[in-house]
């Protein structure tokens, strides 16, 4: 089977990085997921921004690789946030506590300045 996934990797500023996850973040989107974890993680960077704005379908797979995302990268000290969750997603999150480790934001703006990056 083939991804149904897009995903691209930004340069926010010299501490944060984003990935666009577009599509369906299933076990097929694994390999294209982290190789864009591993582009966005640079030495100085302290953040990773998930942006789900174009995330039209994630199933347990999906959250396990965002669960595997999240333990590379807190063992590097590094923070994990997601922003432009659609509501259905954002219950996701809720309900198998993935919001206790990965801070949800409504946009990256606001992502950026609650976590200390912009004023």
């Amino acid at each position: 089977m083939r991804s149904d996934v897009s995903i691209s990797v930004r340069n926010i500023n010299d501490q944060v990085s984003a990935i666009d996850i577009g599509g369906e973040l299933t076990s097929f989107a694994e390999s294209e997921l982290f190789a864009a974890v591993d582009q966005a993680n640079q030495e100085q960077t302290s953040c990773i921004l998930l942006n789900f704005k174009e995330l039209t379908y994630m199933n347990s797979s999906g959250i396990g690789l965002l669960v595997t995302t999240l333990i590379r990268l807190g063992r590097q000290e590094k923070r994990l946030v997601a922003v432009e969750l659609r509501q259905h997603f954002r219950k996701i999150f809720m309900l198998t506590k993935l919001n206790e480790s990965i801070h949800l934001y409504d946009t990256e703006v606001e992502a950026l300045q609650s976590e200390g990056f912009i004023d």
